[in-house]
Formats: C-alpha cells, structure tokens, sequence
C-alpha cells in the first residue's frame, strides 16, 4: 500500500507510524512524503514542505513499478498539496479502482495546526468524493461540515451521514473528544448507509500520540488485504487498542503506542 503523509521525526505519528503499523500487521508500506516536522511528544516544533513536483514525482513512480492495493492519505498541509495529490491519484489511477483512505490530518496531538485554514475546502471538495472511506475525529468532522459542535453519539451519526453526502463512498467516524466516560464508540456508515457502531473501553493514558494515523494505516492494510470494511475497522481498532494499552510511556508529553504489539508473544492481530 502506499501511503501519503507527513514525517514525524519523533516516530510517533505520520510516516513512520504508517510504517510501523502496516509492516506490524503484515503488509507492505511505500510512501510519499509531503512534509517534514521537527516534533516530539511535547510538540510540533517546524514544518518543512517538500515541493509538490517531488511529492508527484514519489506518487508516480512507486505506483507505476510496483503498484498498490491501496493508498491511505495523512498530513497534506496546504490545498496545493491535495490538489497535487489528487491529480497524481487521478492520473494513476483514471478509473478510480484503487482505493482509498483518507485522513483528513488537521492538527497535531500537541496543538500545532497541520492543516492550513483555506486547505479545508480542498479536503472537502478535491480529495473527499475520491475516497473510499475517510476517518475524521471530531474536530475535524466539525471543520469539514462548516462548524456547529457533534457532542453526543446522536449528533455522530448526523455528522457522519452528513460527511457522506460530501461524496466519499463511507465515513469512519471517531468518538474519543466526546466528553463523559461513557464507552468509547466510533461509527461507521458504509458505502450503502448502513450504520455499524463499534465500542470500547475508555484508557486513562497520555499514550495516545498517533492514535489517528495508526488506525487509518492498519484500516487501509485490512482493506489491502481483501478485510470488507466492518471488518477491517474491527480489526483496526483491536490493533490500537492493543497498541495503546502496551504503549512504553516514552516522552514528557503524549507518547507513541506500541505497535510491535503483534510480534513475538503477543501473536497476531
């Protein structure tokens, strides 16, 4: 699979998370990469963008050699980015099959805002009725629909029928901002408006940087690996989950999980 996204030189999110989580549950990860940060567990320090030829560039050529299954998007940063990523997509793709997952990335753990303010409009109008299925929390639900505040599991499912009628195929849609400490419950509407509610134990960790990348990357290698869309976000979810529950607590501020979860002794996932 190939994966389009930023370089988290923390290890924690963005790329190498996608690495980590994709070659952890047995797939194999290409990339290109459209940006560098300079981050830890304590924050986005520096942004440094690739120019958007060489992001292209990365697109076409790993797509033309060795193919893919699917392409999961992460940090794109700035409008010119999804436009150049979509036609790229477009290009090597003219006839759409491959799919693919997109994570609207806007800002990071820490605060820093990773999505430019005037790139929402591309996310929604350019890159969103490409994909298959895309994996918004809240706040970035809230951003994509123009506002108004999704604070409970009813006002969830709107949003995520809501965010369907913006053109991708289904919405993943994750509760962990909604506030109480009720279970944790993220929605799915799938490609014919079925509505598939997942639930899980609420953990009390600082563990969590990444937590967005990680899913959409071991969704999208389920998908890769012929899962139907339910299951694979079963299976996603079980991996971070996992994930998080072993994280090895590195960091003063939010720290990376624990992707290697499946290897050895913990069996696979």
């Amino acid at each position: 699979m190939l994966i389009v996204a930023g370089s988290d030189s923390g290890g924690g999110a963005g790329i190498q998370a996608d690495i980590k989580a994709v070659t952890c549950l047995r797939a194999y990860a290409m990339t290109a990469i459209t940006a560098l940060t300079a981050q830890n567990t304590e924050g986005v320090f520096g942004v440094h963008a690739v120019p958007l030829d060489f992001v292209r560039q990365q697109i076409h050529l790993v797509l033309d050699d060795l193919g893919a299954d699917v392409v999961k998007t992460g940090m794109l940063a700035t409008a010119e980015v999804i436009t150049a990523v979509a036609e790229a997509l477009a290009e090597a793709d003219p006839e759409g099959r491959l799919p693919l997952v997109v994570d609207p990335v806007m800002v990071a753990k820490g605060g820093h805002r990773l999505l430019a303010e005037e790139a929402v409009e591309a996310m929604r109008s350019v890159l969103l009725p490409r994909a298959t299925v895309i994996t918004p929390n809240l706040p970035e639900a809230e951003a994509l629909l123009g506002g108004g505040t999704i604070d409970t599991v009813e006002r969830m499912e709107e949003a995520a029928r809501e965010l369907k009628a913006l053109g991708p195929d289904a919405v993943l849609l994750k509760g962990g901002h909604l506030v109480g400490e009720g279970p944790l419950v993220d929605l799915l509407i799938d490609a014919e408006g079925g509505l598939h509610r997942f639930e899980g134990p609420r953990l009390a960790t600082t563990s969590t940087h990444g937590t967005g990348c990680t899913l959409a990357s071991a969704l999208a290698a389920s998908l890769a690996q012929g899962l139907d869309l339910a299951r694979a976000t079963g299976r996603a979810r079980a991996y971070v989950a996992q994930a998080i529950a072993t994280a090895p607590g590195f960091g003063r501020g939010h720290g990376p999980l624990n992707h290697a979860h499946t290897v050895g002794r913990f069996g696979g996932v």
